[in-house]
């Protein structure tokens, strides 16, 4: 047998899942199927066949003939941690219970407080992993029996596969009452008057409610567990006759060893037929020898009738005018031409805006307080505002100077 090394920190364990992080996750997407072939595990470890050989050495997988696969425990591992779980396992809980019993136990025995704290520091976290690993096995067992009715395409392995669910059920109940139990009955004394320790309520507190809620979401499952068996006896017995009528036809037996026919001539399933279309056929006399007849040939022939016949109103076509290329011209200040010939002045840029000459069309006040916000607000990073404010009839604005001229 090949001695197994082991992994000797935490952080040698890591960066050895992290070097070979292609090949663990390759190797987890197929876990469902053993056809995980040494080549392709050649391609993506990091040294090749030395990579390989270093994670069978220690245990991280195994090989099977010329196939590669996780060893259980990292398959578990990365399964409960990714809540992608098939397998519920209610031992767990069970022994968190006995650990918890004799956790209680160790505590009454101790007498050094230091130890005696750690035996109740172990009860509050085991209390606290009973409520989660009992929540994750509702979760885990909603999911296994949506995808087993779903997914499973033999009738009797499906129902084979709901009935041990279904016992997983009892068992998750079974162990949640047994908890509930033990807090308000077998340890009682514990949880209510030994232990003084208002955490320790909150907790329990906490687990009950959680438990509780867990034990409703276990008779909802109960139900619809009963619900799929039902659908799957369904099934199974129409396809069993579908399976047999189909043998009765191909043995010519049909009519002879059935009343089917009997049976479907009694029934009238019209919702099944498609629905009836009669064309009707205009007669070629009326349309030629009376009134409404040539009514409806003229009506047809403009189109009246069949909105597809109807041909479009067409718009007049365009004039050569309309042809024409045509500019229009907006005049528009250059405010970059008059920031910088403000930079250049010295003067305060209110100012200057209203007194500038070399507009290259005429504007009105409105427009010049337009292109004074303008210049402020686009060359913040340029201007200097004051703190001094001057009034021009009835706006009062600050004097802002270039900052070249400030400092």
């Amino acid at each position: 047998m090949e001695h197994l090394s082991h992994f000797r920190s935490l952080d040698e364990l890591i960066r050895a899942l992290e070097r070979e992080r292609r090949l663990i996750h390759a190797l987890f997407q197929d876990r469902k199927r053993l056809s995980f072939r040494y080549d392709l595990a050649r391609e993506l470890a990091s040294k090749r066949d030395e990579s390989i050989d270093f994670l069978r050495r220690f245990g991280v997988i195994r090989s099977n003939a010329d196939f590669l696969e996780l060893e259980d425990v990292y398959l578990r591992f990365f399964e409960e941690v990714l809540e992608v779980n098939e397998e519920i396992s209610v031992a767990s809980v069970k022994e968190s219970i006995d650990s918890l019993n004799n956790a209680i136990d160790y505590y009454r025995s101790e007498s050094n407080p230091g130890r005696k704290y750690g035996y109740l520091r172990d009860v509050k976290r085991m209390l606290r992993n009973i409520a989660l690993t009992t929540l994750r096995n509702v979760i885990d067992l909603k999911r296994n029996i949506d995808n087993t009715y779903k997914n499973e395409p033999t009738f009797a392995v499906k129902k084979k596969k709901l009935v041990h669910l279904d016992e997983k059920r009892r068992d998750i109940a079974a162990l949640i009452n047994e908890c509930e139990r033990l807090i308000d009955v077998k340890q009682s004394n514990f949880f209510m008057e030994e232990v003084m320790d208002v955490q320790l309520k909150d907790i329990v507190t906490d687990v009950k409610l959680q438990l509780r809620e867990v034990y409703h979401n276990l008779l909802e499952l109960d139900r619809q567990i009963i619900n799929y068996l039902n659908l799957i006896e369904y099934q199974n017995r129409l396809l069993q006759k579908v399976q047999k009528l189909k043998y009765l036809r191909d043995q010519l037996l049909l009519d002879t060893n059935t009343d089917v026919r009997e049976k479907l001539s009694t029934r009238n399933p019209i919702w099944m037929e498609p629905r009836p279309r009669y064309s009707l056929k205009v007669s070629l006399s009326m349309l030629r020898n009376s009134e409404d007849g040539l009514k409806i040939l003229h009506d047809v022939a403009n189109g009246k009738v069949n909105n597809r016949l109807r041909k479009g109103n067409l718009a007049e076509a365009l004039t050569e005018d309309e042809l024409a290329e045509q500019q229009q011209i907006s005049k528009m200040v250059d405010v970059g031409e008059v920031k910088n010939a403000f930079m250049a002045s010295g003067d305060n840029l209110f100012h200057f805006v209203m007194n500038y000459s070399g507009y290259r069309m005429e504007i009105d006040e409105e427009a010049k307080l337009v292109l004074f916000c303008q210049i402020a607000s686009q060359y913040l990073d340029e201007l200097s505002i004051t703190d001094e404010f001057c009034q021009y009839g009835a706006i009062e604005y600050p004097l802002i100077y270039p900052i070249t001229l400030t400092t």
